[in-house]
């Protein structure tokens, strides 16, 4: 592959490009393009028989307009038992949180880092002020809910987000913690739980939170399509919230804002269950394996994930960007280096859960670039790289010089800069924010939370020999205790809705299940929403 394809990485703000824009500046031919450890999709769906299916369909597909969204989420909410009125869906996660920030977020908005981009980019694009809570190398960058909701008091900030499992690190809360959680935060205006990768895990047998999402009048949770179904070409996914929240995003969105092959796989889906539950259980059985393989390199360390993907640390020594670009260069390997997301720095990848195949490709490449003809000590980087990310120094100076205001505080003070008027001081925000300062990083204990380092692993079997791989169970994990009570001058928050009592704007026990005057939904082959995929 070509060298000139590097250059692409550096157009590029927050996200790697694309895997086209990767083959046509290569010069591949179409479909043969590098070994893909970038994007977090399931390589086990659709199966070969579906792929065929939409190819024979494909002239009906791409020439006719298709049905309305309100049709597809209809066909969507019946595989899920969800109440339609409960649901948005959109051309991909993405759009979604677009207008949940141009609806439902005023002033501020806290989301711990690093995580998913659009989660600090798009409400700074705005003019939000963005508190960001460091999650901590030290501790595995393990999310302390109790210290969050600490911090978001501390700021003031209205709106909450938790991505569960978090992007990139897959770190996961349990179902009760967050609960908790949501209880704990019920007079802020918005909570968000983005539950994009929540497919892949396997902690819990019913991970999700949207039956207790649709009691509460402040709470959304996001759920992605395009990265359990591997399609993100598609374009689709969904939010569930109170008829109330999820009515005001639904009602902004275009009538045919999702195209015909969304609406061919949501109505093929009905007849593939079984295949859907096995490529997850496939998927979680090569998480386990292929974190055995990477943890076997020397001075490499991989982060507990309940994602469809890896965190690992690289040695020392190396730089991420360099290691990038040899792998893609000269062994044909795409990996996500993170030094662009804030937060994070340049010594961090995530790897995407791939077969067996391709795994043993990819730690052979590593290998190489590491070390060397031989596995000792990690060899320097390339001379060129940094090991002050991009994204590190991102969010030190929106910290710093702008208390988390977003891009118009920034925009302000570079203005001022240039006419000699003075700018808003450091801290002090746009007027839409509190000028709170932003706490001190939380020191971790040593003896925190049992996530608080790397989970050892079991060795593998040396380099290139087969790795026997047991049936993965669910590892038990001590729930976090319950998120205390705020102290004065902020309110208690209001407790759990009692059984049989709507929440402010939101739905009796009884409405969430399908009666009571919201459409009752058929039972089908499909797992409901809360424990989709675990069945099978």
């Amino acid at each position: 592959m070509s060298g000139n394809v590097t250059s692409l990485f550096r157009g590029t703000a927050a996200h790697s490009p694309s895997m086209a824009a990767l083959t046509r500046e290569s010069g591949e031919a179409a479909g043969a393009g590098p070994v893909d450890f970038c994007i977090p999709c399931n390589p086990y769906f659709p199966t070969p028989a579906m792929f065929e299916e939409l190819a024979g369909r494909l002239r009906e597909i791409i020439t006719y307009y298709p049905s309305s969204a309100d049709t597809i989420t209809a066909e969507l909410c019946g595989l899920l038992r969800l109440p339609p009125q409960c649901v948005a869906m959109g051309n991909g996660s993405t759009e979604l949180i677009t207008w949940i920030d141009h609806l439902l977020v005023r002033e501020s908005l806290a989301v711990p880092v690093p995580t998913f981009g659009r989660w600090t980019d798009q409400p700074m694009e705005t003019g939000k002020r963005v508190d960001m809570f460091p999650l901590q190398e030290a501790g595995g960058f393990a999310l302390d809910l109790d210290r969050y909701a600490e911090f978001v008091r501390a700021r003031g900030t209205r709106a909450v987000v938790v991505c569960n499992p978090n992007n990139p690190d897959g770190g996961y809360q349990h179902k009760q913690a967050l609960v908790q959680f949501m209880d704990a935060m019920a007079d802020r205006d918005l909570v968000v739980i983005d539950e994009s990768f929540l497919e892949f895990a396997d902690a819990e047998a019913e991970p999700s939170v949207v039956q207790e999402a649709m009691l509460r009048p402040n709470v959304v949770v996001l759920r992605s399509l395009g990265k359990n179904f591997g399609l993100h070409g598609v374009r689709f996914g969904y939010l569930v919230a109170n008829p109330a929240l999820a009515g005001r995003v639904r009602t902004m969105l275009p009538k045919w804002n999702l195209n015909s092959f969304a609406e061919h796989v949501v109505f093929m889906l009905r007849d593939h269950g079984p295949e859907y539950a096995r490529s997850l259980h496939q998927v979680r059985r090569d998480r386990l394996e292929m974190t055995a393989w990477l943890s076997a390199l020397p001075g490499l360390t991989v982060y507990p994930s309940q994602g469809n993907f890896l965190f690992v640390r690289l040695p020392v020594g190396a730089e991420g960007t360099a290691v990038r670009d040899r792998m893609l260069t000269e062994h044909r390997i795409l990996v996500r280096e993170c030094g662009n997301k804030i937060g994070s720095s340049s010594r961090f990848l995530r790897l995407v859960v791939r077969p067996q195949g391709d795994v043993r490709r990819l730690v052979s490449g590593l290998e190489q670039v590491l070390y060397g003809a031989g596995r000792g000590a990690a060899v320097p980087g390339p001379a060129t790289g940094t090991g002050y990310s991009s994204g590190t120094a991102a969010v030190d100076r929106l910290i710093q010089e702008t208390n988390g205001s977003g891009m118009r505080a920034l925009t302000a003070r570079t203005a001022a800069a240039g006419t000699g008027a003075p700018g808003p001081a450091p801290g002090t925000g746009t007027g839409t924010g509190t000028g709170v300062p932003l706490p001190a990083a939380v020191p971790v204990a040593p003896a925190a939370a049992t996530t608080a380092s790397p989970a050892p692993v079991p060795q593998p079997a040396p380099f290139p020999g087969p790795v026997p791989v047991p049936h993965p169970a669910p590892v038990p994990h001590p729930l976090p205790a319950p998120v205390p009570a705020p102290a004065a001058p902020y309110p208690a928050p209001v407790g759990p809705t009692p059984p049989g009592v709507p929440a402010r704007g939101g739905l009796t026990a009884a409405q969430v299940r399908g009666t009571d005057g919201l459409e009752s939904v058929p039972a089908t082959g499909w797992p409901d929403a809360a424990g989709m995929g675990r069945a099978g």
